[in-house]
């Protein structure tokens, strides 16, 4: 099973630098990587180059001109830019536990999509990380419960780590709280649904969305929780002057059985 991980970033490359850190310490280097860029500056497109030439998985870059936030867009460029069966998405800010990728693709399962959690680091262990560059993709246990007694992040729970079970399948119609940072799913069923809806610009429910349209075509959930976890970098709230608009389309996906998104990957060609 080829994979593909698709990381989306904007204009932070320093903790893209760390994610990339994460990666390259993966215990299963068999996948390949594409920083899906949403218009980032030079500075970004640097960071990758510099990865590029020492990562021991193929890394690319796919660059949109910056018109705002346009996450949907850029993954789905990203998602046509590889041929991989399996497509794990993440986001620049968050750094892979050791075992994310290898994890992921061991609970790949037909006819299902993975939704994982994260870890949430404080603004005062995030800057830390970034100016010494911890690798905290490596650290132990107890490394993260001293974090946790120091309020450093918001949870230990998501460290624990449970193998495949019939547990995994009891929700297989979740859509709450699944989001792009931590989601696998087979590309054949990402272009069975079109990809990610590009109308849905702005901050917010992109995801939501795409979860619900893979649902709606029979795709069911598999929970990779306690598995495959990653730990987000702090940063301020997005922009979510756009959420209303948003909502309301989710909203009105609700309340039908739409697959496919009527702005998708057949834009590039994918069908």
């Amino acid at each position: 099973m080829s994979t593909a991980v698709i990381v989306t970033t904007y204009n932070r490359p320093d903790a893209l630098a760390m994610v990339l850190e994460g990666y390259r310490g993966q215990d299963d280097h068999d996948f390949e990587l594409v920083v899906a860029d949403d218009g980032s500056t030079e500075e970004t497109a640097e960071v990758v180059r510099q990865y590029a030439r020492h990562a021991p998985f193929q890394l690319t870059h796919i660059w949109q001109e910056d018109r705002g936030f346009r996450a949907a867009a850029i993954r789905n460029r990203a998602v046509a830019s590889t041929k991989a069966d399996y497509v794990i998405f993440t986001d620049g800010d968050c750094v892979p536990s050791r075992q994310f990728v290898r994890v992921h693709k061991q609970l790949a399962e037909p006819g299902y999509f993975l939704g994982a959690n994260r870890v949430l680091l404080a603004a005062e262990l995030t800057n830390r990380v970034l100016r010494d560059r911890m690798p905290i993709h490596a650290w132990s246990g107890i490394d993260w419960a001293w974090s946790w007694a120091r309020q450093d992040i918001n949870r230990l729970l998501p460290l624990m780590t449970f193998p495949d079970g019939p547990f995994r399948k009891w929700t297989p119609g979740r859509w709450e709280g699944i989001k792009t940072c931590n989601l696998s799913v087979w590309r054949a069923d990402v272009i069975r649904v079109n990809g990610l809806d590009e109308s849905y610009e702005g901050w917010g429910l992109e995801d939501s969305d795409f979860v619900l349209r893979l649902l709606h075509a029979g795709v069911k959930h598999k929970n990779a929780r306690m598995a495959a976890t990653v730990f987000h970098l702090w940063h301020p709230e997005h922009d979510r002057k756009r959420l209303p608009a948003n909502q309301n389309r989710l909203d009105e996906l609700f309340r039908s059985a739409t697959v496919r998104a009527a702005a998708g990957l057949d834009r590039y060609g994918v069908f």
